[in-house]
């Protein structure tokens, strides 16, 4: 298992942050961790990551226990915060070999290997140009490909698109396919963009008030509540309900058209069953 959470928690003051929330990731997943602002995501992120420590509780990191203190586990994973923390007044190829000389690594295994996630980001054009110099997608690139750079088996992408144009986000997410599916990356990702979790992650993690109350394929989230959603405007009001059949759909709807409300059939998404399980907004 390449990560395991034991009954992790953390309290600040009088508030719980996480409670004792456990889980277990595998080799080659994708996984997303949702919840509403307060839900725990970022304290849990900084706790996996080494940034603070927990109340009581345990991670295993390829069934050791993590030791934020210990520079071999610290390199079992990569981190991509969700502010770009580059140093805007060097240039890309020296973001990346400042982060590389931290890690140990030097001299030509060092070079090569700044050229291979140049490549694998589609920086290499942009190798000499400052970091000030990037648009918003390309510095989320340099993010990435430094976070890489000491081969990670685990990347946690926190909030990865937030403020990036639809073009951009849509070409960030082609990189987090092939970072999965060609280099065998692991992926864990936090995102306010539930429809990104939907398309990039083959399992979703619902998180509310520290604690996890779903966890499953986005498929089966979805299918709990139905497969059509009817979704109704009445006095500024909307309302939803849920249905596995079409037709059933269809004669729900007919039977409100009497009340005037404005009205229409869709399929059933993600944040339908993030709402309907925590009854609040990502």
């Amino acid at each position: 298992m390449l990560l395991c959470i034991d009954k992790l928690k953390k309290s600040y003051g009088a508030g719980t942050a996480l409670d004792c929330i456990s889980l277990e990731m595998g080799a080659g997943e994708v996984l997303a961790f949702l919840g509403p602002n307060g839900a725990g995501k970022t304290t849990a992120i900084s706790i996996l990551t080494g940034l603070i420590r927990q109340d009581s509780g345990d991670i295993y990191y390829g069934g050791e226990l993590f030791n934020p203190d210990n520079g071999a586990h610290k390199r079992t994973i990569g981190v991509v915060p969700q502010h770009n923390n580059i140093d805007r007044d060097l240039d890309v190829r020296m973001n990346l070999k400042v982060h590389g000389l931290l890690y140990g690594m030097r001299g030509s295994f060092l070079d090569r290997r700044i050229g291979e996630v140049l490549a694998l980001t589609e920086l290499a054009s942009q190798a000499n140009k400052l970091a000030n110099e990037l648009s918003g997608g390309m510095k989320r690139r340099l993010v990435i490909a430094r976070a890489l750079l000491h081969k990670p088996k685990l990347l946690y992408l926190d909030e990865p698109s937030a403020g990036l144009d639809p073009k951009s986000r849509r070409d960030l997410h082609t990189l987090i396919y092939k970072l999965n599916a060609n280099e065998g990356v692991s992926i864990f990702c936090t995102t306010h963009y539930i429809e990104e979790a939907d398309a990039l992650a083959g399992r979703v993690i619902f998180l509310d008030s520290g604690r996890i109350v779903a966890d499953a394929a986005p498929a089966e989230l979805k299918a709990d509540i139905g497969k059509f959603a009817v979704e109704s405007i009445s006095g500024g009001v909307p309302a939803y309900k849920y249905f596995a059949e079409y037709d059933e759909a269809r004669t729900y709807m007919a039977s409100l058209s009497a009340n005037g409300a404005t009205m229409r059939i869709r399929e059933v998404s993600l944040e339908d069953a993030f709402i309907n399980k925590t009854g609040k907004n990502v």
